[in-house]
């Protein structure tokens, strides 16, 4: 009997855990449309994100950044990479020059932000 109900509450739980898990390869997917404006390995219309996860907000040498940006104080860890990728300018940083309006899918962010973790 406990056996039975062992595997009914994993069989419950399990889906659940999965489906928040961090998939850099789907985040390399949804980082398609980021391309637009992010070039890997040098700077774009955005700056480079290659190595972007734990560094300093506008660190990376020859990009302009915003003076919001600058003065933000922010290193991007994963909590502040999600906040970021869910509204750049509306939940994180009035005034950045990002005017991308954010991803709505958490399961998303959170692959884009396994996806950034990758990329050394």
């Amino acid at each position: 009997m406990r056996t039975h109900l062992l595997a009914v509450a994993l069989a419950i739980i399990l889906p659940t855990f999965s489906a928040h898990a961090q998939d850099a390869a789907a985040g390399e997917k949804v980082f398609t449309a980021c391309k637009a404006c992010h070039a890997l390995g040098k700077n774009s219309v955005g700056p480079n994100l290659v190595g972007v996860v734990g560094r300093k907000a506008a660190s990376y040498e020859g990009y302009n950044y915003s003076t919001a940006l600058k003065e933000s104080g922010i290193t991007w860890d994963e909590a502040n990479l999600k906040e970021w990728l869910t509204g750049p300018a509306a939940n994180k940083v009035k005034g950045t020059k990002m005017v991308y309006q954010g991803l709505k899918d958490d399961k998303k962010v959170a692959d884009v932000i396994a996806y950034l973790a990758t990329l050394k």
